[in-house]
């Protein structure tokens, strides 16, 4: 069970007593009860069009040089005291070896983590993260990665015409955006962990299948990925990173 994985990953944390990891898992069958995958596929769709035609939202020219688009629509953020954080989302990446391809089959993901301080009541808030090399693609698609570890990931700019100009954003793996109450803004999700959702990659697809493998093409996107497909080819139809 996925919760029962959530709830094994939080009791290793040195940082956390255990009676908060206790209030965290209680926590995390509620925030995990889900719509079906099929259905996020259309929400994450939705947020991405939103955002890539808004004039404060994606910056076309950095997505443009993205490698992959992971979005997580309406990630649960509840709790007093401590807030314990779940979300499901979708990943599309442009296909081929050197990610320059057209964009893929959606790879079913899943974002954990937790986090102190006083919470007043549930939030529901999409966030987008921007894929933009090789390695960090390779790093999420494959299992679970603790962001600002294993990947490094910064606040990414905001706004259709802004740029990676800082040296932090410029060489992060990921750049990582939110969007709250209508507020999009680069946001920071360092200590998060992200990875395939396996059940709802098997739900979405018929069979058990890995990440690596959606990726390679050996299937085909479901029918409900046709919206969102459409809207990253739309919005950036090719990869115009150096030497792609």
């Amino acid at each position: 069970m996925i919760e029962a994985k959530t709830c094994r990953q939080l009791s290793k944390s040195k940082s956390l007593p255990s009676v908060l990891v206790a209030f965290m898992c209680a926590l995390v069958p509620l925030l995990a009860r889900a719509d079906e995958p099929s259905e996020r596929v259309t929400r994450a769709a939705q947020v991405f069009k939103e955002l890539a035609n808004a004039t404060n939202g994606l910056p076309i020219n950095v997505l443009n040089k993205a490698d992959c688009v992971i979005i997580l629509p309406s990630v649960k953020k509840a709790g007093f005291i401590v807030g314990a954080q779940y979300g499901k989302g979708v990943m599309s990446c442009r296909s081929g070896q050197n990610f320059d391809g057209p964009w893929g089959p959606p790879i079913m993901m899943q974002s954990s983590g937790g986090s102190f301080g006083l919470q007043a009541g549930g939030q529901a808030t999409d966030f987008v993260i921007l894929v933009m090399n090789d390695d960090g693609a390779r790093s999420v698609m494959k299992g679970r990665a603790k962001l600002g570890a294993e990947t490094s990931i910064a606040a990414g700019p905001v706004g259709r015409n802004a740029e990676a100009a800082t040296s932090a954003t410029m060489q992060a793996q990921m750049l990582s955006y939110s969007r709250a109450q209508g507020v999009f803004a680069g946001v920071s999700l360092s200590g998060t962990s992200l990875g395939p959702d396996d059940g709802d990659n098997e739900k979405i697809y018929g069979k058990k299948i890995s990440g690596p493998e959606i990726f390679s093409g050996s299937v085909q996107p479901p029918p409900s990925a046709a919206d969102l497909l459409s809207e990253l080819e739309k919005a950036s139809p090719k990869n115009l990173a150096k030497g792609k």
